[in-house]
């Protein structure tokens, strides 16, 4: 689970971590969606684009200490973001994910532990 502890709120439930370079380059990829409540963390990772993806997403980028430094809702296939030097981790939502739990810049969040 991935939730806001500045606004009592969760940006998923189902929580899957891309932690190898193959990982990360293929992100979502394989994928014709995201579902309500799914994310995929991507690390380390400050930048991302949606080249060949068929869907939109939403992308918070997200400090070691889980501070958000950009929330961008509705990224269209075909974009690239601008690289984020504070960010550690990428989270990649379902569009409407940020606006649902009030996710904004300078926001905590709690991510879930991941198995290396």
């Amino acid at each position: 689970m991935i939730e806001n502890q500045s606004r009592g709120t969760q940006l998923a439930t189902e929580v899957t971590w891309a932690l190898s370079a193959a990982d990360r380059m293929r992100g979502l990829l394989d994928r014709q969606a995201l579902a309500t409540g799914e994310a995929l963390i991507l690390s380390p990772c400050n930048s991302v684009h949606t080249f060949f993806m068929r869907f939109p997403i939403d992308v918070v980028f997200v400090s070691a200490d889980g501070t958000v430094v950009r929330a961008i809702e509705e990224l269209p296939p075909w974009r690239m973001t601008w690289v984020y030097f504070k960010a550690r981790h990428t989270i990649e939502l379902p569009v409407g994910s940020i606006a649902a739990s009030l996710t904004r810049e300078g926001d905590q969040l709690a991510l879930p532990l991941h198995a290396r």
